[in-house]
């Protein structure tokens, strides 16, 4: 029987990501938190290739413009064949939404499904404490 060890699945790296999708609209109301929360958020593992799914739940308090849903859609399903490690995928979705919308707070966090008995949780808050 043949061996797996070794084995990769192709995979194209991070800078695959298209932020250039991202659209944001403008608000002009009292503060508001918004939490988008999607569990269909998948990547891959840049050793092997294989999915990484999980739950990615996105919380802000928008300053001047909020995001446009089907532009994060769009944006979430760049990962789909991207090689990143869930840390780094948790810190970029944040900063690239930090970048977009300049909110007055923003929280990104990750769960991960379980994956050699370990499940993950990342979570990237801005402004950072």
């Amino acid at each position: 029987m043949p061996h797996a060890e070794g084995r990769t699945i192709p995979f194209v790296g991070p800078e695959e990501i298209d932020t250039a999708v991202l659209e944001a609209f403008s608000y002009a109301g009292p503060d508001q938190e918004i939490v988008t929360d999607t569990s269909e958020f998948s990547a891959v593992c840049p050793f092997s290739g294989l999915p990484d799914f999980g739950r990615l739940t996105v919380t802000y308090v928008p300053l001047q413009s909020c995001v446009e849903l089907k532009s994060l859609k769009y944006y979430m399903m760049s990962y789909r064949n991207v090689g990143i490690f869930q840390e780094h995928a948790t810190a970029r979705i944040a900063e690239d939404l930090f970048q977009l919308l300049a909110p007055k707070s923003l929280t990104v966090r990750t769960i991960y499904q379980v994956r050699g008995g370990f499940e993950t949780t990342c979570t990237v808050s801005f402004p950072s404490d």
